[in-house]
């Protein structure tokens, strides 16, 4: 049964790793949702978030692949359910429209989004949530004919209360001073 799968790799910043990365997902036949990069919590390691619709068998043979490229220090997969999530969405509406009726500020408020900026041609606003919830109020705000339109990759946590990452890294460091 196919279901959303959040993987996280754990690399060095090397370049090509992204490409080599993504080859697996195309071998497999399996497309990527949402892809988000950026450093960790420790210091030199760099932290990829991706998102697929995936079995879950199949999951596990794509994190396997992805741990035997050379550069990948760890990947793992969770659902949804173990996992803190957000995407942050920008919309630029008329400003037109914002001054001929309050219906947009009222959008606003009520969707828990807010307005970044405001110039005679356009008014940008941002919301941040899930995927859901950032195109519900794409679909509210078109109404006044969104000029522009972009979600962000998916930026989440493990409901763990410390990265596995830092597991990993304590065990190697052990074994590597248990064999000097």
């Amino acid at each position: 049964m196919k279901r959303e799968f959040n993987i996280t790799v754990f690399s060095e910043n090397h370049i090509g790793l992204l490409t080599r990365i993504t080859i697996v997902f195309t071998r497999r036949k399996i497309n990527i949702e949402s892809l988000t990069v950026s450093e960790s919590a420790i210091s030199g390691v760099y932290k990829f978030t991706i998102v697929v619709h995936t079995s879950e068998d199949s999951v596990k043979k794509v994190v396997s692949q992805i741990e035997k490229i050379v550069d990948v220090l760890k990947a793992f997969y969770h659902t949804n359910e173990e996992m803190i999530y957000q995407e942050i969405a920008l919309y630029k509406v008329p400003t037109e429209a914002l001054y001929d009726s309050d219906q947009i500020e009222n959008i606003v408020r009520n969707s828990g989004a807010r307005i970044l900026e405001i110039t005679r041609e356009y008014t940008v606003i941002e919301k941040t949530g899930h995927k859901e919830e950032t195109q519900a109020l794409f679909e509210q705000l078109n109404q006044f004919k969104v000029m522009q339109f972009i979600r962000s990759g998916r930026v989440a946590l493990t409901r763990d209360p410390i990265e596995r990452l830092s597991e990993f890294l304590n065990e190697r460091d052990a074994f590597l001073d248990s064999m000097d």
